[in-house]
């Protein structure tokens, strides 16, 4: 039978715990599709599966990431709307077609094997096809599972982001560039906070938001950002950093606003914890927490990256070998300014 290279963790202490296999290339059955991956983009979350971080059910021996783009190379007999050498991509959450996610099941790269490998089968519902005149790259397309799927639910799954609106996104990582892609597209003012003015500047001058800020020369960012655009206040937020920023959101939300819940990475002192429900109250704000999405925000978000010929904040791509795939693991850790990939051979 035909060998294809995958990764596997045999167990999970740190990246170097990747193992390279060499597996049979699987086939099709009735209702599934062959995928060649071309590229996979990683994620925070895959950083903290290889050192047994992540907060959320994750198998044994599992074939790592959940970002995969490709093109199908076979079909099972009852597939009819996909064809060999269709561009696709596949959703987070193989088993999330629509509606609220309910279960982890279906979680590519932590409940069921991921796409770390050079072919993989899956259920051709859970697939979605690019356009033929979509103009990203393998990798940019790639980058839309997971974090263009999580912006996109903050911004527009709820309740939509309008032009003219303000919108907040924190940090530099996939989620906060992809999202400032995004609500520039849109039509909406952009703010984006970070601690380092060198990531800032480089931020400005790629996707020009409107404002930037450093949170540590501005500790009460919340305030800077009301004194920038005027006590009307920020209408979407991303909350990357968690309890220890969702003060100083809330602080420069407007009434009414939308903050969205997407990570967790700011520390806070027991001590100085804030009164979340409190705060929201005084805000009247929406605080909903994102889990990515459903595959029809994917097949929506893969139409306007196609129409509005979006160009996704790819930072690097690295290699197939377990050389150059560690080294994406390393430069995801040190903080990358946007996605980092690995082009699959």
């Amino acid at each position: 039978m035909p060998q294809q290279t995958v990764f596997r963790l045999p167990k999970r202490t740190s990246p170097s715990d990747l193992k390279q296999c060499s597996e049979e290339i699987p086939t099709p059955s009735k209702h599934e599709v062959l995928i060649k991956i071309r590229s996979v983009s990683l994620n925070a979350r895959d950083l903290q599966i290889t050192k047994d971080t992540y907060p959320m059910p994750v198998s044994d021996n599992v074939i790592p990431c959940s970002d995969g783009a490709g093109d199908i190379v076979d079909v099972g007999e009852g597939v009819t709307e996909f064809k060999k050498g269709d561009r696709v991509v596949i959703n987070f959450n193989i088993k999330h077609l629509y509606g609220t996610a309910r279960g982890f099941e279906g979680q590519q790269g932590g409940f069921t094997d991921g796409v770390l490998a050079q072919y993989v089968v899956r259920p051709a519902d859970c697939v979605v096809r690019v356009p033929e005149t979509a103009r990203q790259s393998y990798a940019e397309l790639a980058s839309l599972v997971c974090t263009g799927v999580t912006a996109w639910n903050g911004l527009f799954g709820n309740v939509a982001l309008k032009p003219g609106q303000t919108v907040l996104v924190q940090g530099t990582g996939g989620v906060s560039l992809t999202a400032l892609v995004l609500a520039k597209a849109a039509g909406a003012t952009t703010i984006l906070t970070s601690s380092s003015n060198d990531k800032l500047q480089a931020v400005q001058d790629k996707f020009g938001p409107d404002y930037t800020i450093n949170y540590k020369e501005y500790p009460e960012w919340g305030s800077r950002a009301l004194e920038l655009i005027g006590d009307q206040g920020v209408d979407h937020i991303l909350e990357i950093g968690g309890v220890g920023t969702i003060e100083q959101s809330i602080k420069a939300l407007a009434y009414g606003g939308h903050i969205s819940v997407i990570g967790y990475l700011a520390d806070v002192d027991p001590a100085k914890m804030p009164n979340v429900l409190q705060l929201t109250l005084t805000k009247a704000a929406v605080v909903r927490g994102i889990l990515i999405g459903p595959k029809c925000m994917l097949e929506d978000l893969v139409t306007f990256a196609d129409r509005a010929k979006l160009k996704l904040p790819v930072e690097q791509e690295f290699g197939f070998s377990r050389d150059e795939v560690l080294n994406a693991y390393k430069e995801l850790e040190k903080g990358a300014l946007g996605k980092v990939c690995i082009r699959v051979d």
